[in-house]
């Protein structure tokens, strides 16, 4: 399987937005705070035209997406057909290029998984809050990674 990292276009937007879509389908726990109508057309008009977004491509399919803007990483989300394949640990590395001097992410306190994720990626807890400055009003955690500077 090979993976193709690249810059998103405007065409790539719906595709993102589905991906997402189904990506948190797998997050029983969220409540449903726009359509997927809605969700689509924020992807496509706002995500991948005004973020910084990357999409990894598996045979001609987006397949994982992440999207930055100057300090944050605001979404990485793989394919649930295509997790656990490596691709969002490309994506995140990519990100990490992309910022060397760091990055912040805010996810879920209940998404396990990905807090594993990033803890694995050197990214180090920084707050817990109970949600009230998210739209899904569900506690979230911010995280951080900052460039290993102790071998400088």
């Amino acid at each position: 399987m090979e993976i193709e990292i690249r810059r998103a276009e405007p065409e790539d937007g719906r595709p993102v937005g589905d991906l997402f879509i189904a990506a948190r389908a797998q997050m029983t726990y969220l409540p449903h705070v726009h359509t997927d109508e809605e969700t689509r057309e924020f992807f496509a008009r706002v995500v991948v035209v005004q973020q910084e977004t990357w999409v990894a491509e598996s045979e001609r399919a987006v397949a994982g997406f992440g999207a930055l803007t100057d300090e944050l990483l605001e979404h990485l989300y793989v394919h649930p057909d295509h997790q656990g394949r490596g691709i969002g640990t490309l994506l995140l590395e990519h990100a990490k290029r992309r910022r060397p001097r760091g990055i912040k992410l805010w996810l879920f306190q209940q998404n396990d998984g990905a807090r594993r994720f990033y803890e694995r990626h050197g990214f180090r807890l920084v707050e817990l809050t109970d949600g009230a400055g998210n739209m899904e009003r569900v506690p979230d955690a911010l995280y951080e990674w900052l460039p290993d500077t102790a071998a400088a």
